[in-house]
């Protein structure tokens, strides 16, 4: 019996993507030309109901030129979450905007409305959810308080591909939403990033955006910058688009053996009319040192892990200083507790096996 080590993340990248790429290196048509074209349609078409999409070099500039495109800049607030990677207050600091962050529903990570509501000021321009670890935020909820407060709507759905709510899918409820195509993500490009746009306006800045602010050469527009996918990336993700719902199926399947199996752990929560595509499946292990708990299963039983995110962006040191005083203790809770177990769809039974009998053991034991 095979004690390898089980990583926390796995990539697929394949002989069809090396294909792909090869073709494109053949073509000579190396920066974004037509794969990139191609991409954007066939994106556009599997995971947001036909919404425009333009693609980026990452899913950061996704998120940077989107709130760009809306207007957002210097004397606006943009409320998002801080239990999240500091690329979503990072992009809102970017543009000049001050990010006010608010707290979290432990059950899914994602925004608590009533906090959502208690952070509305006069210079709220903006609320921006992230759909964390793949599970929607209660978009029903923050649509209702942006209309009330005619305030925008966008959407960090970095870690979301194909997940929806009460049928409509992630990425398009806001005026823009960002998909991350990092290699960890459920599919990826290699590097790369998709912004899903509400109107034509909004992707025509975007593109503009993307390219020196340009969209034929040398006619500058606007002032922009130089966030462009190549076709290589393209390439990788066009294939990768094939094979993105199996793989999303796979990891709906481990989630369900982990969420069957798994003891004195509190496992993920699923929403009413919420569809997980578990980018991460994340537990809370309360009562535990979880960093023992994390060092347990690694050194143990050779099972990988992760803690997505023990700082909360309102302590981390580049953002703190947009929340002097701000106390959050859900998202405190959440970030002092949470563990990410391998759910990739590399895994076979013996590996999940080996996690449920791994995280049982430990858990039972206290770490």
């Amino acid at each position: 019996m095979s004690n390898d080590f089980i990583p926390p993340a796995k990539p697929i990248i394949g002989d069809e993507e090396r294909a792909a790429v090869d073709a494109v290196l053949r073509s000579g048509m190396v920066a974004q030309g037509p794969e990139v074209a191609a991409f954007e349609k066939e994106f556009s078409t599997q995971f947001v109901s036909g919404r425009e999409c333009v693609a980026v070099n990452s899913g950061t500039s996704g998120l940077h030129l989107g709130l760009l495109a809306a207007g957002i800049g210097a004397g606006d607030e943009v409320i998002v979450p801080s239990f999240t990677f500091a690329a979503t207050g990072n992009s809102v600091a970017l543009t000049g905007a001050t990010p006010v962050f608010a707290d979290i529903e432990l059950d899914y990570y994602c925004l608590d409305p009533d906090s959502v509501r208690a952070a509305v000021t006069d210079k709220t321009k903006a609320i921006m959810p992230v759909h964390l670890y793949g599970h929607p935020a209660n978009m029903d909820a923050l649509r209702a308080i942006a209309e009330e407060h005619d305030l925008l709507l966008f959407e960090d759905a970095a870690q979301a591909h194909g997940a929806s709510l009460n049928g409509e899918m992630v990425g398009t409820f806001g005026t823009f939403a960002m998909f991350s195509l990092y290699p960890t993500k459920n599919m990826t490009s290699g590097e790369g990033g998709m912004v899903s746009c509400a109107d034509p306006e909004t992707a025509r800045r975007v593109r503009l955006l993307r390219n020196q602010g340009m969209e034929r050469q040398y006619a500058n527009e606007l002032v922009g910058l130089n966030n462009r996918m190549t076709d290589i990336h393209a390439a990788i993700g066009r294939v990768q688009l094939t094979k993105v719902g199996a793989w999303t199926t796979t990891r709906q399947q481990n989630a369900a053996f982990l969420d069957a199996n798994l003891e004195n752990v509190v496992t993920p929560k699923v929403a009413k009319g919420a569809t997980h595509v578990y980018h991460q499946y994340t537990i809370r292990v309360e009562g535990t040192d979880r960093d023992r708990f994390v060092a347990a299963l690694k050194e143990e039983y050779q099972v990988g892990s992760g803690v997505y995110y023990p700082i909360p962006n309102h302590r981390l040191d580049s953002l703190a200083p947009y929340a002097a005083g701000l106390e959050l203790p859900v998202t405190e809770q959440a970030a002092s507790s949470v563990v990410s177990l391998p759910v990739h769809p590399s895994l076979s039974e013996r590996d999940l096996e080996r996690i449920v009998e791994a995280v049982n053991a430990c858990a039972k034991a206290g770490a």
